[in-house]
């Protein structure tokens, strides 16, 4: 009898092992950070989390298959529909705009450089190697992608932090936006949450 409950006791301790590795595992998937083959190889994404909070999460172009145009330079922004946007270089732009954190997956905004438009995305991990990118035009027609995690360094690719000397350039005018919409949802549910006196 002794022999059956040291093997049970086994059997559960195996199982509880096995269990709480599983749910750290599926935590640390369902985070999108780092960096990103796409699926074209054409570009590495860097994901990090961004905001006054650091609750939000943006996403860097930091190493490009073609860097230059065809006389040479460096690519820049040109589709960009924002006239002060289109002399911007294409290597270290911000594409993912700031996405919001909603469950199990980010929501917001993935900006094409190729013409120009912004659309409709969601990003989530199951996998820690591979990033689904979904994005979306008109709610209806909506195509994913999977992004592969990458660790090595390519010729070119910018490692430097955000902002900072070999690294990417946040643009800042959504964290302006995310801030005014925080803004207005604190000073509706301060109105809501007062009584009058």
């Amino acid at each position: 009898m002794t022999r059956f409950v040291e093997c049970i006791c086994t059997a559960a301790l195996v199982s509880s092992a096995y269990l709480l590795g599983a749910q750290i595992s599926t935590a640390f998937a369902a985070e999108p950070i780092g960096t990103w083959v796409t699926e074209d190889g054409r570009a590495r994404v860097r994901t990090e989390h961004c905001g006054m909070k650091e609750d939000h999460l943006c996403g860097y172009v930091v190493w490009m298959q073609q860097p230059r145009d065809d006389k040479g330079h460096l690519a820049v922004d040109t589709e960009n529909p924002d006239a002060q946007k289109q002399g911007r270089k294409l290597l270290g732009h911000q594409m993912i705009l700031g996405l919001a954190h909603d469950g199990n997956v980010y929501r917001g905004q993935i900006y094409n450089a190729d013409n120009g438009k912004s659309y409709d995305v969601q990003i989530w991990s199951d996998d820690p190697a591979e990033m689904t990118v979904k994005g979306c035009m008109f709610k209806l027609l909506c195509s994913s992608q999977g992004w592969k995690r990458v660790t090595d360094l390519k010729p070119g690719q910018l490692v430097g932090a955000t902002d900072g000397a070999d690294g990417p350039q946040a643009d800042h005018e959504w964290a302006r936006a995310v801030v005014a919409r925080q803004s207005s949802k604190d000073t509706k549910a301060v109105s809501v949450g007062s009584t009058p006196r």
